[in-house]
């Protein structure tokens, strides 16, 4: 009896999507992250008050076109906040107000941001999901 070529041929073609398929699985996300006390409307207008725009790309602010940083769009999407930190609220506000005590030597500069504007400046990244 011979035993057809196509038969093991096939079934190693047929192998890769099939292990790919539940890589693709779609779950729904989690939640953007929040910050509950803050104020998004205060934090736009700081963001705008430390020129964060010169070098970011921010959405919903006037003339934020920067393109030193990365684009902020989608912010409450995004896993993790400098490519080292989970993003949550406290290690967000953390970032904005002492980013080189988070990574020493970031472009990030420390503008001085109080832990109260870092609040609202992240109540509002955090509504750019």
């Amino acid at each position: 009896m011979k035993r057809s070529v196509r038969t093991p041929l096939t079934m190693l073609l047929a192998l890769p999507p099939l292990l790919a398929a539940p890589g693709c699985a779609s779950t729904d996300p989690p939640p953007p992250p929040e910050v509950r006390a803050g104020q998004p409307d205060r934090g736009a207008a700081l963001i705008a008050q430390y020129g964060c725009g010169s070098c970011h790309t921010i959405p919903g602010i006037n003339r934020a076109d920067g393109l030193v940083g990365p684009p902020l769009t989608r912010f409450g999407s995004r896993s993790y906040i400098a490519g080292k930190l989970v993003n949550n609220a406290d290690n967000l506000q953390h970032w904005i107000a002492d980013p080189q005590a988070v990574e020493p030597g970031t472009a990030m500069p420390d503008l001085g941001v109080s832990p109260l504007d870092a609040q609202d400046i992240a109540a509002y990244l955090y509504t750019l999901d």
